[in-house]
């Protein structure tokens, strides 16, 4: 097993009608800015609910937080905190809200000329030393973002990861019930987001963490047991439920602690989505079959694994095993009503040079588990995946 530091100190707050302990998670004095996306919130009557938890507390909104949190919207954002001196920010959405605001915290913060610096250097964002407590009332499962210190931003054509220890939510409020409105397509998106968070922790060479890998095994196969469930009954709270917790624990840092991590499939899925505007748990089911084929020498013991352990597979050689098992992974997603080829979303091999162009200006050459994976291997992944 290798070396690791394993931090990670969000309260978590589970279960139905959970969200009534909001009172006791926030300063009574606190000037709250509640931030949120499109409305949906409103519709189904969470802001509602939220504010009514909050009391008399002094309370503020922003909202319209995109998908793909843009850069742009979220400094409007911090105009806000510096305007309305707000001293918590309480997140109600999914992954993007949740990003959104642990940048939004950051650049309130940061000392430096021009946050866009942010965006591109660990030593901008390690010189914040004054952090904004963050508080997360969860809307949709996907990400993790309720349980880490990551967040992913956008600007012009570009995804950029912002990673701070400042960036943990001080708690995290998990109602499964909360999420039964959801759009199907989103709540399957979810599930294959934190389906790629888990494999690309798990499927890289074997390196001794035994622990590790049959926790994500065991998130790999309850996302398989509830993943069509949960869709078709979307008020099936023992499977909404089991679905929430898989996605919290895919990226917390506890199954990806003391072994080998391999993010090309996230690194390439982010230029499809900031390039065509394909969806990013799309784009994950588009590109993890490909990669899978294109790596299967060097990640074969792990596939082996995964297909005997995962899918139960025990007949055949070891190939027809790797084979076997990429196809019920295909077949999981468009299962879920995931298209899994670029053809299905009108990319075609004419437009592989533009995320070639941007994985290189991202200096995204040298990506997987044993950074072996330049733009000719992403070239041959994109022309498999067509």
């Amino acid at each position: 097993m290798l070396n690791f530091e394993f931090y990670n100190p969000t309260r978590i707050i589970f279960g139905k009608d959970q969200l009534e302990k909001l009172d006791q998670q926030i300063p009574a004095e606190a000037r709250v800015l509640i931030l949120y996306g499109g409305g949906s919130i409103k519709k189904y009557g969470t802001l509602e609910k939220v504010v009514e938890a909050l009391g008399n507390r002094k309370i503020f909104e922003f909202g319209g937080i995109e998908p793909n949190p843009k850069y742009e919207t979220l400094m409007q954002a911090v105009a806000v905190v510096k305007e309305e001196n707000i001293d918590f920010l309480l997140a109600v959405g999914g992954g993007s809200v949740m990003d959104g605001s642990k940048f939004i915290n950051l650049a309130a913060n940061y000392q430096g000329d021009d946050t866009l610096e942010l965006l591109t250097s660990q030593d901008a964002l390690n010189s914040i030393s004054t952090s904004i407590p963050i508080g997360i009332v969860l809307t949709l499962p996907a990400t993790g973002s309720e349980m880490n210190k990551g967040a992913v931003v956008s600007h012009k054509m570009g995804k950029y990861g912002v990673f701070s220890d400042l960036s943990f939510p001080k708690f995290s409020i998990l109602d499964p019930t909360l999420t039964y409105s959801l759009p199907a397509t989103q709540v399957a998106n979810g599930i294959v987001d934190t389906f790629i968070h888990t494999v690309e922790q798990y499927v890289t060479f074997p390196a001794e963490g035994r622990f590790q890998d049959r926790a994500a095994e065991g998130i790999l196969q309850t996302l398989i047991e509830v993943g069509k469930k949960t869709l078709d009954n979307p008020e099936d709270y023992e499977a909404r439920a089991n679905l929430v917790w898989c996605a919290t624990m895919g990226l917390n840092g506890l199954i990806g602690a003391g072994v080998p991590q391999d993010w090309s499939t996230h690194m390439i899925g982010h230029e499809l989505t900031a390039i065509f505007g394909i969806d990013h748990g799309k784009t994950l089911a588009i590109l993890q079959p490909a990669i899978w084929q294109v790596r299967r020498k060097q990640k074969r013991e792990k596939l082996i694994q995964y297909a005997e352990r995962v899918w139960q597979i025990t007949e055949g050689d070891d190939d027809q095993k790797i084979d076997s098992a990429i196809e019920k992974t295909r077949g999981f997603f468009e299962e879920l009503g995931i298209k899994t080829h670029l053809s299905d979303y009108d990319v075609t091999a004419e437009h592989f040079n533009m995320v070639l162009e941007n994985l290189e200006k991202h200096g995204m050459t040298k990506l997987s588990e044993t950074s072996d994976l330049d733009l000719s291997v992403s070239l041959e992944i994109l022309e498999k995946a067509l």
